[in-house]
């Protein structure tokens, strides 16, 4: 896979909590696009970003059972049922609102990738691919999820 674009962050390390303070963008490679690759964008309120953990060293890919965030506390999941950095193919992606659409450039809030990661993909989020029914999740993923949209000082 090609990037189609790069993120530019405030973050520039990879911290698990307080993504709702980051505002971001995504700027598509003008040597590919041209502004209008994002002509309609601008009518939808949310994104999905699909991008790349570039800077996860390979050697800590996971490919077994772990605690999350390395928690005792929390059971051993497998890294299929977390959505850690260290993942098999280093692929990340965040639902974030969009703030704006200028030429190539999207202006995005909480978009949990840091600065320079690579992005593979933009696609506007539609509810229709939202879940269908009942979501169900075991309680440590609520725990671990507390602080990461806002801090747990906030």
């Amino acid at each position: 896979m090609t990037p189609i674009g790069t993120v530019r962050s405030p973050r520039t390390e990879r911290l698990d909590d307080d993504w709702d303070s980051v505002t971001a963008t995504v700027t598509l490679d003008a040597g590919r696009f041209t502004p209008d690759a994002l002509d309609g964008l601008a009518e939808f309120s949310h994104v999905e970003v699909v991008y790349v953990f570039d800077r996860v060293d390979p050697a800590g890919v996971q490919t077994r059972a772990r605690h999350p965030r390395g928690n005792p506390d929390w059971p051993q999941v497998g890294i299929f049922a977390q959505r850690a950095k260290g993942r098999p193919n280093r692929i990340g992606v965040s639902v974030c609102r969009l703030l704006g659409v200028d030429g190539l450039t999207l202006t995005v809030h909480a978009l949990d990738a840091i600065d320079g990661s690579p992005v593979l993909d933009v696609k506007p989020y539609l509810a229709e691919f939202g879940p269908r029914g009942e979501v169900r999740q075991p309680a440590w993923s609520h725990e671990l999820m507390a602080g990461y949209w806002r801090s747990p000082d906030r």
